[in-house]
């Protein structure tokens, strides 16, 4: 309540506390140079894909009224929006699954309705985008992010968990298609025939798995064990795309005889198409949406608010996580009230709103991350390398590096961040062989604090092109609707490691005799935490609440209050669920952070015959590690942080039969 009693008070700290370092993020962008390409581009590919890939499923949902040219457009213009005026500009922003899916209903509910019908469909959507804006205007005036902290990893998850599902239908819905006749297709064409129908789906089966294996696979290209670094490292981040371009380009590999609508391909007008420029002047219609459904605007207003507030505040969270080290301020209470107005934006324009986006958002932080990491270790490693040619003594060593260090990211911490790295330059003044001695090309990067090059250029570049692809489009066209399949199924499929809500699901499915194998290998604390028993409880609980949820988006217009159970969720976990389990076993699996145990130890299985010397700990032999190698050890696919322990079985942990 005394939130209410202080309008405004989050949004003006917010703006005060980013105000002061609005110059500096555009500093620190220009310092970096060339260099800032790298995490632009990469983000770049990873937000444009499921962009176009939404924009089919919103063109077949809608009737083709709006589709690819209006989420990358909605996409681009909100992202450069917030790049240039948002708090937070590590956040991306698109358009997400859950606004397709509300745009969906709004049809469903528009086509239906003689005062509305498909003509006034985008008007209405209109107003719902007006209250929408006004509600989420509301919530930042009222100081409704205090809130925050009530998102809670069972929320979040299960929304996750709901997502993917709706990933994997929409996929299989896809795929099926490719086996029938398209809407408004004449049926007497050679092509439209069962002989090509039938080889139009095996190609699209084709082409769909093939995605998504190959697109799985160089997903963990970090981990090969072939390849440079550096291949390995540019595999991983632009493999997704690169699998797209390859299958893409395999589709125009099939005989000349097979008619040319065979595979099917992305259908959406040019945006110089009159069709396309319709939902730019929108507005001049929604004075002619009858005054009833201007109210009734309202209903689907608070679902798409509190969806809204819930995803952006997620996804600017993760974004921001503590364990990146950001230094300057977070602006949730500003970025909503942003977010009200882009809504608005997007609404009159007749476009989708976009909202902060997962993974992409804590991407991007991540790639920044490894950007800033490797400047400042560029320096370090040369001034340690100065250092060491004049026969300098380890304190003299760590001195001028701690110096660099400080010189480039100040800290009231750095003491205590660099005290890693300070033993490791200490012990070469134990004296001993030479393989102990302190090489700066190897032992700075394990001990070198995360750090994040926090500025908004590399947003404000990535929005950029996200427009000019809408130009692209021509281009884009050519991609197989099959690859698009095969691409939400991988999204589907990559969203699921480091959800622990599916790790509990699989660990259920493991015999008694073999759970053993989960404590031999990396696990989470709860598997040692918390009785089998409540693990299966609440896993079961979970599950039945995410069928109900499921089942909410098949009803055919009260599917739009599909939010609706996770508002609910939210006051379960505070006054029912806490007296249902005991509070320190909720706790474990409901945690804040990915709190992640080291496996047992297991023997060693040397392939190297008896005799031989072991020496793989102390090689002299270069590793060819990448900075994004380790970071990409630390974090889950969702971009969350992990938390490695190496206790395990210890006297000091609660152990339970497991």
């Amino acid at each position: 309540m005394e939130s209410l009693k202080t309008p405004f008070k989050g949004i003006l700290k917010d703006v005060k506390g980013r105000s002061a370092c609005y110059k500096e993020d555009w500093v620190g962008a220009l310092c970096s140079g060339i260099r800032i390409l790298a995490p632009t581009t990469y983000i770049f590919f990873a937000s444009t894909l499921p962009v176009v890939a939404f924009g089919e499923q919103l063109s077949r949902e809608t009737g083709g009224t709006l589709g690819t040219v209006e989420t990358l457009a909605s996409t681009a213009i909100c992202g450069i929006i917030h790049s240039i005026f948002g708090g937070q500009p590590l956040l991306i922003l698109g358009v997400a699954e859950p606004t397709i899916i509300m745009y969906s209903y709004l049809y469903s509910f528009s086509k239906g309705r003689p005062g509305l019908g498909q003509k006034l469909y985008l008007a209405w959507s209109a107003w719902v985008c007006v209250w929408t804006a006004i509600l989420l205007c509301l919530l930042a005036i009222f100081n409704a992010c205090n809130i925050i902290s009530r998102f809670t990893r069972v929320a979040g998850e299960l929304f996750g968990m709901l997502i993917t599902v709706l990933f994997i239908q929409e996929a299989i819905k896809g795929l099926v298609s490719e086996f029938s006749i398209p809407k408004g297709e004449d049926n007497k064409l050679e092509e439209l025939q069962f002989p090509w129908l039938y080889t139009n789906g095996l190609l699209a089966i084709i082409f769909a798995f093939g995605v998504l294996l190959t697109a799985l696979k160089t997903r963990n290209a970090r981990s090969w064990r072939y390849g440079t670094g550096w291949l390995r490292a540019f595999t991983a981040d632009y493999g997704v795309s690169l699998m797209v371009l390859f299958w893409t380009a395999l589709s125009y590999t099939v005989p000349h005889k097979v008619p040319s609508t065979v595979p099917r391909r992305l259908v959406s007008p040019l945006p110089w198409d009159p069709k396309s420029l319709y939902h730019w002047i929108v507005v001049k219609d929604m004075g002619k949406v009858p005054l009833e459904y201007i109210f009734a605007a309202i209903v689907p207003a608070v679902m798409i608010a509190g969806l809204y507030f819930f995803d952006h505040s997620v996804a600017s969270q993760l974004a921001q996580q503590k364990e990146f080290n950001l230094k300057k301020p977070s602006a949730y209470h500003y970025d909503i009230l942003l977010l009200g107005i882009m809504t608005l934006v997007c609404g009159l324009l007749g476009l989708p709103p976009s909202n902060g986006v997962l993974p992409q958002s804590p991407m991007h932080t991540k790639s920044l991350a490894v950007l800033k990491t490797q400047l400042i270790r560029k320096k370090m490693v040369k001034s340690a390398k100065e250092c060491i040619l004049k026969q300098a003594s380890s304190s003299e060593i760590y001195g001028r590096m701690q110096a660099v260090f400080i010189e480039m990211d100040a800290s009231p911490t750095v003491n205590k961040e660099l005290e890693n790295l300070k033993e490791a330059v200490m012990k070469s003044d134990d004296g001993g062989d030479g393989k102990q001695k302190f090489d700066p090309e190897k032992h700075i990067d394990p001990h070198l604090p995360v750090r994040v090059n926090e500025q908004r250029m590399s947003n404000l570049l990535q929005s950029f092109l996200v427009g000019v692809s809408v130009c692209a489009l021509p281009i884009i066209k050519m991609i197989p609707t099959s690859v698009l399949w095969g691409y939400f199924a991988y999204m589907a499929i990559d969203s699921l490691p480091g959800n622990q809500f599916w790790e509990r699901m699989l660990l259920l499915l493991i015999t008694p005799g073999r759970r053993y194998k989960v404590l031999e290998s990396a696990h989470v604390s709860f598997v040692e935490m918390v009785p089998f028993k409540v693990i299966a409880t609440f896993t079961i609980m979970q599950f039945f609440y995410l069928l109900l949820c499921f089942g909410v988006t098949w009803i055919p217009i009260a599917g739009i209050l599909f939010p609706l159970p996770f508002f609910v969720l939210i006051s379960i976990r505070q006054h029912i669920l806490p007296k249902v389990f005991c509070p320190a076993h909720l706790q474990e699996l409901d945690a804040a952070e990915y709190d992640e145990i080291a496996g047992a130890p297991k023997r060693s299985h040397s392939l190297r015959m008896d005799g031989e010397q072991q020496e793989a700990d102390d090689s002299d032999d270069e590793d060819d590690f990448y900075d994004a190698e380790i970071l990409d050890e630390m974090t889950t696919h969702r971009g969350e942080l992990k938390f490695r322990s190496t206790l395990s079985f210890k006297e000091d942990r609660p152990q339970h039969d497991f």
